[in-house]
């Protein structure tokens, strides 16, 4: 037995121990958030047990009825169909999305039901879930028959000492999916038996091994644990491998016992003090984990040369490996539902918001039929060719934007119409299906507001979505996707909560829940709406005031429908994209903003007037700091309105002027340059040879404008004291891709 690795604890909240398991059900559940060479896990079985008691002669004593089977402890009877009380599905459930070693006592045993199908299957069915009840069985036998040692490692016992008498376990059958890969194609899922000790603070990752007869046991030679110790009131987690000179590392499943003692070890100790539940699903927990795997590799790898002709200015390769993941997670979805209902025509589509329409091009090239549907045109749909098809136009909800031939509606961040998305679906055909990757926070009409400081803006939208896809009828599941962006949960609608009959009812109870989030009254189920107040005595019968606004928008949905759509101010992208980062800014107003925020920071108080950094000669006006708020209520109205219709507004515009301004916390500096050489010379290589590009290229404001001048003398300053020092600019160059 050797230590690997030992991190010290603090625990200033007193997390710990509960911290701990967490970060444990973290390592067990998912652990691809810390190796990311693996695609993730499956938990198959779940069951109580305990270890055998041994004698000093390495015999087992005497038992009671209830331990004359080894491993006995706590079993039961064999729990049918996954587990008491619950049906197939159920315990399919649970199993895809895991269980915290809490939840662990109330599951004695899962297994799959009859007719589930085994998605931790290796593609071919090699492997088939085995019985954890007879394996523990006899890995209970091995160890009072001799493995005194591994019994020993197992207790969290010392060495040459006697193990303290054994608590229930919990113990986890699960299978470790690695990445498949170009460069390892053939990386084997492997299965192992994970026995957590709440009582001894420990954790035993058993790997199994199969013979050539089909026998499973346990393998002794990659067996390590993770240990939470105390010891004078301080805590520490640490990292212990059985047998060392027998670790075989794989570089997947098994890394090098450095990278446990370090990088593994680091996580965990960060985790325990600092882990707190995200409110999100695992990663891929709807689909197969390893029918994913091989499907984003093959069309990673088929569809690779297009970052190489990205024509657009975003970056190609986030948007191309982004709209594969996603494209290799809509094929998977697709595929099992084929299985599940008996189908062999593939599934159609129409996506709308297709932007790039790169995953209408991936979808259309895997047999699917289906089309993309944006209001602007981009130079990637040229290359695709004419098998892709991708129409340009607008997108306004109505009776006029139904899709009754396509089996699924997509919206891949499609902006203003992510909430209608349900919506389209819904009303298109009973049969027809939604899957929804939202990203901008949009309402029916406008911005989405807020309506809940407890939840993150971000989930609370989400819960929003969803709300849509239940008023509209769906079953809507949730899960996490595995692409390159913050905003990676999709919302997914396959099936209806009602029957086909029911659907002019449902479709009144969708109307009024769209009426409802513009203000407009909205009536209980199968109630008329209310009738207006009675007019008062000696009323003109002229609306004013709420009643006109009322009136107005009561006007106003009248036309939309009569026009056939279904809500009032809706208004789609515009075709040109206007660039809001203040950079289209007129340069004359850009420069005056600057000018009188410059003067207002030279006239501003400052604690040390004409200091100057610790060795400089040279005295010189660094001025004061003003709040954004205090700078803002100095400008005039028309300047202010100005900048709000930017993206940022004022603190953008003054971020972008880099060379006069520095923006810290909420405050506004005039930038010392003197100080910027001296960070100069501490940042990276390629930082450095970014501005040495850009040496000479721009006017030096503060020689014109600044009462002192510059700070630096010319040969010093990256910008040109004069227009004969001026170097014209050079044009970044396209990354170039091997």
């Amino acid at each position: 037995m050797a230590e690997v690795g030992r991190a010290a604890v603090r625990d200033p909240g007193e997390l710990l121990p509960g911290g701990f398991w967490e970060a444990v059900a973290v390592w067990l559940e998912k652990p691809q958030v810390a190796n990311k060479r693996l695609c993730g896990v499956r938990l198959e079985a779940r069951r109580r047990a305990a270890l055998p008691r041994v004698s000093p002669r390495g015999r087992r004593p005497n038992a009671g009825p209830e331990q004359e089977e080894p491993g006995a402890a706590g079993r039961g009877p064999r729990p049918p169909e996954g587990g008491p009380g619950r049906g197939p599905e159920e315990s399919r459930h649970r199993r895809q999305q895991g269980e915290g070693p809490g939840e662990a006592a109330a599951a004695p045993l899962l297994v799959e039901g009859p007719g589930q199908p085994d998605k931790a299957g290796a593609g071919e069915g090699d492997f088939s879930a085995w019985d954890l009840d007879s394996l523990w069985d006899d890995f209970s036998r091995s160890l009072a028959g001799g493995s005194h040692e591994l019994l020993a490692f197992l207790t969290g016992a010392r060495a040459g000492s006697q193990p303290e008498a054994p608590s229930e376990l919990d113990v986890v059958l699960r299978t470790v999916i690695p990445k498949t890969s170009p460069l390892c194609p053939l990386a084997a899922p492997r299965r192992e038996v994970v026995v957590q000790d709440v009582l001894h603070g420990t954790v035993t990752f058993l790997p199994l091994e199969e013979d050539d007869k089909g026998s499973v046991k346990v393998e002794t030679d990659n067996v390590y644990q993770i240990r939470l110790g105390q010891s004078k009131e301080e805590w520490f987690i640490s990292i212990l491998i059985f047998c060392p000179e027998r670790w075989h590392s794989d570089g997947t499943v098994y890394p090098k016992p450095a990278w446990l003692g370090e990088e593994l070890l680091a996580r965990l100790a960060r985790w325990s003090v600092g882990s707190k539940k995200s409110g999100f699903k695992s990663t891929l927990s709807l689909i197969s984990i390893i029918e994913y795997s091989k499907t984003y590799q093959a069309l990673k790898e088929k569809h690779k040369d297009m970052v190489k002709v990205w024509p657009e200015v975003t970056d190609p390769e986030k948007f191309v490996y982004e709209d594969v993941a996603i494209a290799a997670y809509l094929l998977i979805l697709w595929e099992e539902e084929r299985a599940e209902l008996g189908l062999t025509a593939k599934q159609s589509f129409v996506d709308l918001g297709c932007g790039n329409g790169l995953l209408v091009h991936i979808l259309s090239t895997e047999g699917h039929p289906g089309r993309g549907i944006d209001v602007r045109r981009r130079k990637i749909w040229d290359v695709y060719g004419p098998q892709t098809c991708l129409e340009e136009g607008a997108i306004t909800p109505s009776d006029e934007t139904l899709f009754p031939d396509v089996d699924w509606v997509i919206g891949n961040h499609s902006d203003e119409l992510t909430p209608w998305i349900p919506v389209i679906a819904a009303r298109s055909s009973y049969s027809c299906r939604f899957f929804v990757l939202p990203c901008c926070f949009f309402d029916f009409v406008g911005k989405y507001a807020r309506r809940q400081s407890r939840k993150t803006q971000y989930r609370e939208y989400l819960d929003f979505v969803t709300e849509v896809g239940l008023a509209c009828g769906f079953h809507v599941q949730e899960d996490c996707l595995r692409i390159p962006s913050t905003k990676r949960v999709c919302l997914i609608g396959k099936r209806r909560t009602y029957p086909p009959t029911g659907e002019a009812l449902m479709d009144e109870q969708r109307t009024r829940y769209i009426n409802s989030r513009q203000g407009c009254p909205v009536s209980p189920p199968g109630r008329e709406p209310p009738h207006p107040p009675p007019r008062a005595a000696g009323s003109t019968g002229r609306p004013h005031g709420r009643q006109a606004l009322d009136a107005g928008a009561a006007e106003e949905g009248a036309e939309a429908r009569a026009a056939g759509l279904w809500l009032s101010g809706f208004h789609p992208r515009e075709k040109a994209e206007r660039v809001r980062n203040c950079a289209a800014l007129p340069r004359d107003f850009v420069d005056q903003v600057v000018l009188q925020v410059g003067h207002l920071l030279l006239d501003a108080e400052r604690p040390c007037a004409g200091s100057a950094p610790s060795g400089s000669l040279k005295a010189w006006n660094r001025g004061g700091s003003l709040s954004l708020a205090d700078v803002a209520s100095e400008l005039d109205g028309e300047t202010l309105r100005r900048l709000k219709r930017e993206c940022g507004g004022l603190q953008t515009l003054l971020k972008n002027n880099h060379q006069v301004f520095e923006v810290r916390s909420g405050r506004v500096h005039l930038r010392d340059w003197r100080e910027e050489r001296l960070r100069k010379q501490r940042q990276p290589e390629a930082k450095r040879r970014l501005l040495s590009e850009a040496f000479k290229t721009r006017l030096c404001w503060f020689l014109s404008h600044h009462p002192d001048g510059c700070a630096l003398p010319s040969d010093c300053c990256p910008f040109a004291h004069g227009p004969e020092e001026l170097r014209p600019a050079q044009t970044p160059g396209r990354k170039q891709v091997p």
